[in-house]
């Protein structure tokens, strides 16, 4: 019944409904390392708190420890701006994380299952989706994992049936003005009237958008055959707009560049590359200085890596280094190119770097000579030759 995960100390998410109290009992029978998780939120009156009361009593019955956290859900909704519904949710699982954290537990299994899934994917439907949403709920998104989600709930209820375990019922289930509820009460009945096995296709359908999509997105990924829909799915949670994402097809500018809070879109060679805005931080410079008999033998013999430079120590203007990135007219003379220098930016765009790319590339100098183009290309005029006695090697840590 329960979607097997490797072991490790989990924090179980216990409301005292049905569906909660029978992972709990499940993992315990299992011998799981678990702790149990409560949430009152002062939503109910007395009906909370007899809720805090059942799982405190299942839980010194089953021996597991138990974390009890009390909201103010109320007024950080009103605070917030949003949904009581909303506020919970958010509550619960800002305190999950940090009861995760606090107990250094690697997992938070919630009770999520086969019907919860098929009401979040119609509910996603009808609130509009991509293809994100028509996959539901997973299995695990990041610590959070639902050892149910392939359970159905007359399994579960019929599981506490056979070993005679009592749960409390949220008679705030029954209210319609929730969508939610009124999916479950109204629309999945009447589905089921039309196939007994409505919830089971709709779950088997999320679950092949779910097994699909990673292989779907790393095929799109960087590509220039980009629609609105895969686009948009490529961009799901980095932060864009309808109408950028619309531009982004529109223009075909190598350079051009779109920005949200979070993330960077460039359009490089008719592609479109994403990237997460992070701090850019200068890299450390590591020198050293070898002497040797013959320089070409002992080269022969290092490991070639593109973070370390080798270079003529008695050819260098000097033995301070400076590092930073490309500016406008830098020049150098590449390895390989004997009297000819070029252009740095002409040197980037010939390795086809994109701007983002560009941006994070970094020089280092002496005395305001380019002496490498870090992971890239050595200035020619300080190459090792056969008559150097003195190797300079240069490391780039990042």
């Amino acid at each position: 019944m329960l979607i097997k995960f490797p072991d490790g100390h989990t924090l179980v998410a216990v409301s005292g409904g049905a569906d909660s109290v029978a992972l709990l009992c499940m993992l315990h029978d299992e011998g799981r390392n678990i702790e149990a998780l409560h949430c009152n939120f002062h939503l109910r009156g007395d009906e909370s708190n007899r809720d805090e009361q059942f799982v405190t009593r299942l839980c010194e019955r089953l021996n597991i420890p138990l974390h009890i956290k009390h909201f103010d859900t109320l007024t950080y909704a009103k605070e917030k701006g949003i949904s009581i519904e909303m506020a919970a949710r958010e509550l619960r699982y800002q305190w999950f994380e940090d009861m995760r954290r606090q107990q250094k537990a690697e997992y938070i299994a919630v009770a999520h299952h086969r019907d919860d899934q098929a009401e979040t994917v119609l509910l996603n439907l009808i609130r509009g989706t991509g293809l994100r949403g028509l996959g539901g709920m997973k299995v695990q998104h990041g610590h959070i994992i639902r050892p149910l989600l392939n359970t159905s709930k007359s399994d579960i209820l019929n599981y506490l049936t056979s070993i005679g375990q009592d749960y409390v019922t949220d008679s705030s289930n029954m209210e319609r003005e929730a969508q939610r509820n009124s999916i479950r009460l109204d629309v999945i009945p009447l589905l089921k009237q039309l196939n007994p096995k409505a919830v089971e296709h709709i779950c088997e359908a999320a679950n092949r958008v779910n097994e699909a999509l990673p292989y779907y997105l790393r095929g799109i990924d960087n590509s220039a055959d980009l629609t609105p829909t895969t686009l948009h799915e490529r961009l799901q949670g980095c932060g864009f707009t309808a109408t950028q994402e619309a531009d982004m097809l529109k223009e075909n500018r190598t350079g051009a560049l779109f920005e949200s809070e979070t993330h960077r879109v460039v359009r490089n060679r008719g592609k479109l590359i994403v990237e997460e805005k992070k701090e850019i931080t200068q890299p450390q410079l590591q020198q050293q200085v070898i002497e040797v008999d013959d320089a070409l033998a002992w080269l022969k013999k290092q490991e070639l890596t593109t973070d370390i430079a080798y270079l003529d120590a008695d050819k260098l203007p000097s033995t301070e280094f400076a590092i930073r990135h490309p500016r406008t007219g830098d020049r150098f003379q590449p390895y390989g190119m004997n009297g000819k220098s070029r252009l740095v930016s002409d040197f980037l765009t010939d390795k086809k770097l994109s701007l983002l790319e560009k941006e994070r590339q970094w020089l280092v100098c002496c005395n305001n000579h380019i002496v490498w183009v870090a992971g890239l290309r050595i200035n020619h005029l300080y190459r090792v030759t056969e008559k150097t006695r003195r190797i300079l090697v240069l490391k780039v840590e990042q």
